[in-house]
């Protein structure tokens, strides 16, 4: 019994190996098979005046994404000061003020709800509430889109960093004669900061290729986004849905595959430097 016993544990062992190194090896290959095929498409498109001109109609000679990258920036910075104060705010409250057990049990829940959504329904809301009353699509209109997905996701983040710090030194804060708010913005919050930067850089990452969400809300423009409040905004989503997907050119659909490499690129960066962070802040633990 003992031998089959050992046998078994054994066979276990391999098949749960074999079976998560096929899973890893799937994951990793995905990925560099979408990364390859954007830069083997996308690279023929990329120079300099690729990124400093903006979006022309088809047949105007140097066209580029620049209105595109610089509306898409704004948005999204937009986004990220509309999610951050109030996500921050809810984590907080989830991690260090437990006495309202049903107000926080409410909270997560809902954040989970928020984090399981379809972005598709956030933009399809968005557009209900702000794009059909106002008769105007506009670029803040999809950061408030994008702000609505960013929230679920720093504020789990917030609520996971916060509890890593040892509850000790709350204690001794107290201790020492702070008050219970104190303790947590300048100890809690200070200890945790480099977790609290790496939620917001995750939801970033989260909403940088959101497509749905900004058909309804910001549409697209050739030109500078000088409306952001009142008119559609260029944006790099919109951008390559309508050059690869809606476009009869071929030149088109050059400088979409072009403008997913770029996106493509920027996403990786970020996800680079949150792990680095991440990486620093469990080193220091």
């Amino acid at each position: 019994m003992r031998r089959r016993g050992l046998s078994f544990r054994k066979l276990s062992d391999r098949l749960v190996r074999l079976f998560s190194t096929i899973a890893v090896l799937l994951a990793v290959g995905a990925m560099l098979w979408i990364i390859i095929v954007v830069v083997i498409y996308g690279a023929k498109a990329l120079q300099w005046s690729f990124f400093v001109n903006p979006s022309k109609p088809y047949g105007i000679p140097d066209g580029g994404i620049a209105n595109a990258l610089l509306g898409s920036v704004i948005i999204t910075l937009g986004a990220t000061l509309l999610a951050t104060p109030p996500a921050l705010a809810a984590g907080i409250a989830l991690s260090e003020f437990k006495d309202y057990k049903k107000l926080m049990f409410l909270l997560r829940f809902s954040a989970n709800v928020m984090m399981g959504m379809p972005s598709v329904l956030v933009g399809l809301f968005v557009y209900i509430i702000m794009v059909v009353p106002s008769g105007n699509f506009s670029g803040f209109a999809a950061s408030v889109a994008l702000a609505i997905i960013m929230f679920p996701v720093i504020m789990r983040t917030t609520e996971d960093m916060l509890a890593m710090v040892p509850y000790t030194l709350r204690e001794s804060a107290l201790a020492l004669g702070m008050t219970r708010m104190r303790t947590t913005l300048h100890i809690v919050c200070m200890s945790a900061r480099k977790g609290l930067l790496t939620g917001i850089l995750l939801a970033l990452s989260r909403v940088s290729g959101e497509t749905a969400p900004l058909l309804f809300t910001a549409m697209f423009a050739d030109g500078w986004p000088n409306n952001y409040f009142t008119g559609p905004t260029a944006n790099m989503p919109v951008l390559i849905t309508e050059y690869t997907t809606n476009s009869p050119f071929a030149a088109m659909h050059e400088a979409g595959w072009g403008a997913a490499l770029v996106v493509t690129a920027l996403v990786l960066i970020i996800n680079v430097i949150t792990r680095i962070i991440f990486r620093e802040k469990g080193h220091g633990h």
